[in-house]
């Protein structure tokens, strides 16, 4: 490789390797709640509970409740979390087709803002990406989660080498910027394609 190449890859799950769609979940949990689909957009933010949640300091059961408060919910809590997983759609083929010709030659990682209760879903669904990488780095499981600098930080230790030689890829400006900030080389993504041109442009 180039002596300007990157020492390890660093992708993002969702948005990256994963296809995910909001709507799907609100179409799913519009017939048991009052509210319209625009007053449920309304209310799509993430709020402290979806922090703890990604923490793993929340548990699954007390997060649905809370979704179910928040949307106004006349649901169980497992019709909730099957709105809730609905917003994994499919792997991302072409981006997962080039981690696979790459891992050969530069080690590859994740580092995902999830949770337990997705993790179930996405691994069994789309069991190439649990298989892509030689670590997850999983936000539930680290106790920290992007941007947080300790959570770069931590990642950066364990895979070993400088932050500056991890080239990391992300479809959310503020977790690009966090990882900017600790000294990662970053990339936004927005379509497959900025994955391929941005390892194009660094040999």
């Amino acid at each position: 490789m180039p002596s300007d190449a990157p020492s390890a890859l660093l992708f993002d799950l969702g948005g990256v390797v994963i296809d995910i769609d909001t709507e799907r979940m609100l179409r799913h949990w519009m017939p048991h709640s009052r509210l319209s689909i625009g007053e449920m957009r309304q209310r799509l933010h993430m709020d402290e509970p979806f922090r703890q949640h990604e923490r793993g300091e929340l548990d699954a059961a007390s997060y649905m409740a809370h979704l179910a408060a928040s949307f106004e919910l006349e649901a169980d809590a497992d019709t909730v979390a099957v709105g809730w997983n609905a917003i994994l759609v499919d792997e991302i083929s072409s981006t997962l087709d080039l981690i696979e010709r790459l891992r050969e030659r530069v080690p590859c990682y994740a580092f995902s803002n999830t949770s337990a209760i997705h993790r179930d879903v996405w691994s069994s669904r789309f069991p190439r990406v649990t298989t892509m990488f030689q670590r997850l780095f999983l936000s539930f499981e680290l106790g920290l989660r992007k941007p947080e600098r300790a959570a770069f930080d931590a990642v950066a230790s364990a895979i070993g080498v400088t932050p500056e030689s991890i080239l990391f890829f992300d479809d959310t400006e503020e977790n690009v910027d966090g990882a900017r900030a600790a000294g990662f080389d970053t990339v936004h993504v927005q379509t497959p394609r900025d994955v391929h041109a941005a390892l194009v442009a660094r040999g």
